[in-house]
């Protein structure tokens, strides 16, 4: 079944081993960029960044630098499929008693924050004592970070406690715990009430478990946003908040060289491990992220070879992949393409908070129903995604665990009809003779659906007008910029928003965070609890990958498709468009810490018509 995950050995040497060297020494000769020049890769951002701080963040955007800064203990392997873990900063893999309990991890000596006034102009060496802090600032009250209820169901020995107590004083202590702490400056052990069988998945992912250095939070405080200080190939150079990030290579970095472990037949991630196999980490020496939400100034930007990597937007794929193939002109020009299923899922999501469209009421649940049976995955795929997604059957995303047995379901029905029956049947029908339905006490139904300025947005903003017009129902829009949104939707102020989730890891128990009740007003922002729901997320997070989880997951999505706190739309096809002069890049399906891997040759660059 996909979505499960290997691990891998001890991390590879920092030199590798001769006879692999001599191959692809050529190559990396020339990394500093011809006659001194800097290697630069250029890339987009659609959506503005909200901030680098791993305790505080839950946005893809700005995960995606975050990424590329700081370091986890581990990471998934870039080019391995299915996905290998590996060590990143650790030795080895831990060590792991024979109750599953008790996690031994030994980390590599000598590796070294990025320098930073907040050490005083001393080196500062990555210790366990990083990541006791950095694991207790997820769960510190005063963060209002979106992943501590994924901590503290981990059930390490203490950690509820601790989050207890900073709630009833109102301070955080950072303090070793029973089941957190460093043995030495070297050695990191972790103790469980009970076994987690992907707690390894978990430590390999930035967002979660990063390493932080208390020095840099306490010097910078409020404004820790803005001060990503890692160990990570790269360090934040410049930030001009919703337009540019610039990151530089982090002088400090470890010699880390290019080491992946691609399928005997995957051609091109063989190639690139015999052209890049001796190459010194990071390839270029700086990434510039540059905010452009319109989708026309992306596809400008890169057909004008000011960007070097790109997503391609929806209302441009006719022209890029007719017929699904490249266009001959790109192609001429040197241009290679991607496509790929996206391990995501797009959905709406209705505030169970809100007195309109909330509730577990069976009136509630019928308004819910008839609303996504009156939205047409098909319409939505043909005319605004062109032909780029697929239905979603649940919340489940493709590539991740359990996903081939969601099967079909309701979510991808469209029937106008039983919607209209659905309501009639509730009570929301027309009681004022003014041609639209009201609640069933009297007031009037009005949708706010919450959307953004852009051209694509607009485009949704119509089939929610075509598919609610057909059912009688008034729906109006709120407008705003993503981020605003995001805190509005954690205070529980948005009735209806459309939003997306990326799986980070092979495993769903991510995606099932969105139904978890612990999870209100962080990952769970239709603020959706169900007694049942939160038993089946415990039960699956503590048992081993087989028939039985895989059978509670089921029951978790059609519980989920029952009560409809979430519109499950579709999963989207991406084609990823490459500059001729960009090397080793494929986008890894989990996770964003892959930049280090990328080169650029500036001299074919230049020589792009």
């Amino acid at each position: 079944m996909p979505g499960h995950a290997r691990v891998a050995g001890p991390a590879a040497p920092a030199s590798p081993p001769a006879a692999q060297a001599s191959a692809p020494v050529a190559a990396c000769m020339a990394a500093p960029g011809v006659a001194g020049q800097p290697k630069v890769l250029r890339m987009p951002f659609e959506i503005a960044e909200t901030g680098f701080d791993p305790a505080q963040v839950s946005d893809i955007y700005s995960i995606a630098v975050l990424s590329n800064i700081f370091e986890p203990l581990y990471a998934l392997d870039y080019l391995a499929k299915p996905a290998l873990v590996r060590p990143l900063t650790a030795e080895a893999l831990p060590a792991i008693s024979d109750d599953g309990l008790t996690w031994t991890i030994r980390l590599q000596p000598r590796i070294r924050f990025q320098d930073d006034p907040a050490f005083k102009g001393r080196p500062r060496e990555l210790t366990a004592h990083d990541y006791v802090y950095s694991f207790l600032r997820m769960i510190d009250p005063g963060l209002k970070g979106p992943h501590a209820s994924q901590w503290l169901d981990l059930g390490i020995v203490g950690m509820a406690q601790r989050r207890a107590q900073a709630l009833k004083s109102g301070r955080m202590s950072y303090e070793p715990l029973e089941g957190l702490r460093a043995l030495d400056d070297h050695t990191l052990q972790i103790r469980l009430k009970a076994p987690r069988p992907r707690l390894l998945q978990l430590l390999a992912e930035p967002r979660f478990s990063s390493a932080v250095a208390r020095e840099v939070v306490e010097a910078y405080g409020d404004n820790i946003m803005a001060h990503p200080v890692g160990t990570g190939p790269f360090r934040l150079g410049t930030w001009r908040r919703s337009s540019l990030i610039v990151l530089e290579k982090n002088l400090q970095f470890r010699d880390m060289r290019w080491a992946s472990q691609p399928a005997a037949d995957d051609v091109e991630g063989q190639r690139w491990n015999q052209q890049f196999g001796a190459c010194k980490l990071p390839l270029v020496d700086r990434v510039e992220v540059s905010v452009m939400e319109a989708s026309q100034p992306r596809f400008l930007a890169f057909m004008g070879g000011e960007i070097d990597v790109l997503v391609t937007p929806l209302d441009f794929v006719p022209m890029v992949m007719p017929r699904g193939e490249l266009a001959p002109h790109l192609a001429r020009k040197g241009v290679r393409a991607r496509v790929y299923l996206n391990p995501d899922v797009v959905y709406s999501q209705f505030n169970m908070k809100d007195p309109v469209v909330g509730g577990l009421a069976p009136e509630r649940v019928a308004l819910r129903r008839a609303i996504s049976l009156a939205l047409d995955p098909q319409r939505e795929i043909q005319l605004v995604r062109r032909g780029q997604a697929i239905p979603a059957q649940g919340p489940l995303q493709p590539h991740t665990y359990g996903f081939e047995l969601q099967g079909r379901s309701s979510m991808a029905e469209f029937n106008v009809a039983k919607a209209r029956a659905l309501l009639d049947l509730y009570g929301y029908v027309d009681r004022d003779g003014d041609g639209w339905r009201d609640q069933p006490d009297g007031k009037p139904l009005v949708l706010e659906v919450a959307t953004q300025p852009d051209s694509l947005s607009r485009q949704f903003d119509e089939l929610w007008l075509k598919g609610m017009s057909d059912l009688g129902i008034r729906v109006t829009f709120l407008t705003g910029q993503w981020a605003e949104q995001l805190k509005m939707a954690r205070a529980g102020k948005l009735m209806i928003w459309q939003l997306a989730q990326t799986a980070s890891s092979p495993d769903s128990q991510d995606i099932l965070e969105l139904l978890y009740g612990p999870s209100a007003g962080s990952n769970n922002l239709a603020f959706f609890q169900l007694p049942e729901m939160d038993a089946l997320y415990r039960e699956a997070l503590a048992m081993p990958d087989g028939p039985e989880r895989a059978a509670l997951i089921s029951k978790a999505v059609r519980l989920a498709n029952a009560y409809v706190p979430y519109k499950w739309q579709v999963h989207r096809i991406r084609t990823d468009l490459m500059q001729p002069w960009v090397r080793g890049f494929r986008r890894p399906m989990f996770g964003y810490n892959f930049w280090k891997y990328i080169d650029v040759s500036p001299s074919e660059r230049r020589a792009s018509p």
